[in-house]
């Protein structure tokens, strides 16, 4: 006894048209969303860096001013410049982290599609 094989569903099967246009679609769906990764890049490594600039320089402002007015036996500039700059790399990482999670969301957005057609 044989066993017939199963019957081919409608949607696993594409011809060789559809196949060709889906890939297109995709294509012209990637270049009107697409950054130029360089652009891409200088513009995170810009955002990361002055996320660490701002509250390390606003920290070292502050300590200077609380030395000036407020000296005492610890250096208040050394240790508000240490704070801002863990905060600012927290900072940093935070926006990483977010970007990086967005990206493979996007990722697997577009596997998802990609297996559907």
């Amino acid at each position: 006894m044989r066993e017939k094989p199963p019957a081919p569903d409608a949607k696993s099967e594409l011809t060789l048209a559809e196949q060709v246009g889906a890939k297109a679609t995709r294509k012209l769906k990637a270049r009107r969303h697409a950054i130029s990764p360089v652009w891409f890049g200088l513009g995170m490594m810009g955002l990361v860096g002055w996320s660490v600039v701002v509250p390390t320089l606003l920290g070292a402002a502050l300590g200077m001013w609380l030395d000036k007015h407020h000296p005492g036996a610890h250096s208040w500039t050394l240790a508000l410049l240490v704070a801002g700059l863990v905060l600012g790399c927290v900072n940093a990482w935070h926006w990483i982290d977010k970007e990086d999670k967005a990206m493979g969301e996007e990722q697997k957005k577009q596997e998802e599609e990609d297996n559907e057609q």
